[in-house]
């Protein structure tokens, strides 16, 4: 059973930064691809980031150029580095987690960007 802990979600002005953490629980952190999603109010969830057991990294088009994903296999734990933020960026962030056909999901953080 794997265990994700998302944090450093907040409030903060357009134009500003934040980074997102996604801990894991379990050994077999580094075999596995986690992704960043998000989900605004009114719609579906979608990928903003993933990062392959390899390192290979894939990018929503609206996040591509402000935000960078990594991972921290020694922590166990992905980033998610937020730039240049956008009132559009607000949405709760979930951390995914796959391997071996196995999916968790994170309880989410909330990110609220003002304009």
């Amino acid at each position: 059973q794997v265990q994700l802990v998302e944090s450093g979600g907040g409030l903060v002005q357009a134009g500003e930064s934040l980074r997102l953490s996604c801990a894991a629980s379990g050994s077999a952190f580094s075999s596995s691809t986690v992704g960043w999603y998000r989900q605004a109010p009114g719609k579906q969830r979608e990928l903003v980031a993933s990062i392959s057991s390899g390192g290979s990294t894939t990018y929503a088009d609206p996040v591509k150029g402000r935000f960078t994903i990594s991972r921290d296999n020694a922590k166990n734990t992905v980033y998610l580095q937020m730039n240049s933020l956008k009132s559009e960026d607000t949405a709760v962030y979930y951390c995914r987690l796959r391997i071996v056909g196995l999916d968790y999901w994170g309880q989410g953080t909330q990110v609220t960007v003002s304009s």
